[in-house]
């Protein structure tokens, strides 16, 4: 299904040669430092801003004379001819072109294009699915209070639920930034799938919790272990992707939350209506035991299917892919990336991305986001306070919204990458989201309720797909930087998962209104943090401008 989404490789060319550094012909002069191809170390992952690459006889970025043109006539291809100036599309895409083509690998367009089919069928689906899984077990406690048996077997209090929505929320944050430090060191093909088990092993023992303690202290550590996996997977995935690849795909693996919150109530509905009593279990109990099962099934065989980085002599490219497109990939990525000091560190990547005041702007951005959604660990229970019928019906009628959500989330991810805009495209999503939650809190009509459901669903998944996305592209100085910064994103976004939960008390039910008050600030707010990124973004973009046109570099400006 994501191959044919996709329809194959976005196409912009490009590849290496297996030596450490490229010289290109002289029309340009540039160098591309690549990292030593040996053991498994992180290779540079495209930068966040598009790459800037230092050409040293390009002049101070004017069109050159057509004297200057007829005396380099040699040294110059012909596609040069239609370059007018070195900010344009066509002398970037003559650059790439020259490149790969100075390596002398044969039919590289067509080797590349088998890059990113591989990766689509490989890479991409595997980790959707253990994206997926990941987000089952961590919300499927939301499905399993609507087993009348839980709350009483556990002795839940009017806000232990809550709070263990909330403990696994702090789990969750404190393993984020170690986790997505640590994985620039190891092998994520290995790396990622053991993760995957052992939350899968934490996830089913909640099927033997019988006190609100014991339940506190599962959620924290399935927080904790779950933590690793979407940042990292979207740092992974960045490793092989370019820019104009990363946003859809990224968009695609985030569906992988969406259906899951799709079909997490039809899997419940189905658990407790067919196997509770089942061996002397409750429907809940079997419902934590059966999605850890999977989890884990589909973690085993990440072993075998998910690579690790370009250059590495491990990992499931050393089966899916020959040297020859290993080499492109590492090329590939290379050429779409800010020339990188050699010597970064973790540490150093931290410090950038904590001195980088893009990282505060997207940090707020994410915190009123996440906040903004805070009905996801309460949909079922909203959905059965319409009065639509009994809890199966209200687990099953759950899935259409978020289906929808999906549908919707493809589209504007489809829509911002053609277009190449992020702003716009989250500030009127957050603008249907807030019309949904008005709707909501407005009035108790069954019918307009649940039409509401639609629209900020819809508008929340989509919008929240594209901030995390323009946090990582706009943070990528280095790759310790990217991973450091997309980490600290992610995990401040998650005090809004923090605070949300309180916003739904008992007493509040069925309309809510605190709550729906409360995403309409928010959403507001992330509005607001939108239009400030898209305005700090595009001042910068003609800093760079300016200083491009003075250096002779590239123009190679923020994506707004």
């Amino acid at each position: 299904m994501l191959c044919v989404l996709l329809g194959g490789a976005d196409g912009h060319p490009s590849s290496i040669p297996p030596s450490p550094s490229l010289s290109l012909p002289p029309f340009s002069s540039p160098t591309l430092q690549l990292p030593h191809m040996a053991n498994d170390k992180v290779p540079d992952a495209p930068s966040g801003q598009e790459p800037t690459i230092h050409g040293s006889t390009m002049g101070a970025g004017a069109p050159r004379a057509a004297s200057e043109k007829a005396n380099n006539t040699d040294d110059e291809p012909a596609f040069l001819e239609h370059a007018a100036t070195n900010n344009s599309e066509a002398f970037k895409e003559a650059r790439r072109v020259n490149a790969i083509e100075a390596l002398g690998i044969p039919d590289w367009q067509a080797k590349e294009k088998k890059i990113v089919r591989t990766l689509d069928m490989t890479l991409l689906p595997q980790l959707w699915i253990l994206y997926m899984f990941n987000y089952l077990n961590r919300t499927n406690i939301a499905q399993a209070r609507l087993d009348e048996d839980f709350e009483a077997t556990l002795q839940l209090g009017n806000t232990d639920y809550s709070t263990a929505v909330a403990l696994l929320t702090v789990g969750y944050m404190l393993a984020q930034l170690p986790s997505n430090m640590l994985i620039t060191r190891v092998r994520p093909g290995l790396y990622l799938p053991t993760c995957a088990i052992l939350w899968s092993g934490v996830s089913a023992t909640t099927a033997a919790v019988t006190t609100p303690g014991q339940l506190f202290g599962v959620q924290f550590i399935l927080g904790i272990i779950e933590a690793p996996l979407f940042p990292g997977a979207v740092y992974l995935m960045s490793c092989w992707y370019t820019r104009r690849e990363l946003a859809l795909r990224t968009a695609l693996l985030y569906s992988g939350l969406v259906l899951a919150q799709a079909f997490s109530g039809l899997i419940a509905a189905g658990v407790f209506s067919g196997m509770s009593g089942a061996a002397g279990l409750r429907g809940w109990q079997w419902l934590f035991v059966l999605e850890g099962i999977l989890s884990a099934f589909f973690a085993l065989t990440a072993y075998f299917i998910l690579p690790n980085y370009p250059h590495s002599k491990t990992g499931g490219a050393m089966w899916s892919m020959t040297e020859d497109m290993r080499r492109i990939a590492v090329a590939r990525i290379e050429a779409d990336r800010v020339e990188q000091p050699t010597d970064s560190t973790v540490w150093q990547g931290l410090r950038l991305a904590l001195t980088d005041l893009k990282t505060y702007i997207f940090i707020f951005m994410n915190i009123f986001m996440t906040s903004s959604y805070g009905f996801n660990n309460f949909f079922p229970t909203m959905v059965r306070g319409f009065g639509m019928g009994s809890s199966t019906m209200a687990l099953v009628l759950t899935a259409p919204p978020y289906i929808l959500g999906t549908a919707v989330s493809f589209g504007v991810a489809w829509s911002s990458d053609r277009k190449k805009e992020r702003g716009f495209h989250i500030m009127a999503n957050n603008c249907i989201s807030i019309v949904g939650f008005i709707i909501s809190v407005a009035t108790l009509n069954t019918a307009a309720r649940y039409t509401a459901a639609f629209l900020y669903t819809s508008g929340s998944f989509s919008a929240n797909a594209l901030v995390y996305t323009w946090a990582v592209s706009s943070l990528g100085q280095t790759p310790e930087k990217r991973a450091a910064g997309g980490a600290i994103v992610n995990i401040m976004g998650h005090l809004g998962n923090v605070m949300s939960p309180y916003f739904f008390p008992d007493s509040d039910s069925p309309r809510y209104t605190m709550a729906m008050i409360l995403q309409i600030v928010f959403a507001g707010l992330t509005f607001c943090m939108a239009f400030t990124s898209k305005t700090y973004l595009r001042r910068q973009n003609k800093k760079l401008r300016t200083a491009a046109d003075a250096s002779g570099e590239v123009y190679n400006p923020f994506t707004t």
